[in-house]
């Protein structure tokens, strides 16, 4: 399984605010052993939901995005419908968790 590597930030926090339907922003690094362990859990997850925007920002010291929501520890998920936060998993650890969330997310349409 080949998992798409986490990039450099080209958002802003008012783009992702105006970001309409669904979407999860998965903040962490490429070299976060964290992050390597959960990308089979979440790749398992995400391929059940196509209608998912996923974005893999790289996160770090100074990187205002993940700043702006509050980020501390990687992998952090934000799940966000229409610009609003909907559901957050920080290092998950378990697919039920990561399923749970996605639920929360296209739930609530």
């Amino acid at each position: 399984m080949t998992t798409e590597p986490y990039v450099a930030q080209t958002l802003s926090r008012a783009d992702v605010d105006a970001l309409r339907g669904v979407s999860v922003i998965e903040f962490g690094t490429n070299w976060c052993g964290h992050c390597n362990a959960a990308q089979p859990l979440i790749e398992e997850v995400i391929a059940e939901y196509p209608q998912v925007r996923r974005l893999k920002i790289e996160d770090g010291s100074g990187r205002r995005l993940g700043r702006s929501f509050g980020v501390k520890l990687w992998p952090t998920l934000v799940f966000m419908r229409d610009g609003e936060e909907v559901a957050r998993l920080v290092r998950p650890t378990k697919v039920s968790y990561i399923e749970e969330a996605f639920e929360v997310l296209v739930q609530q349409g």
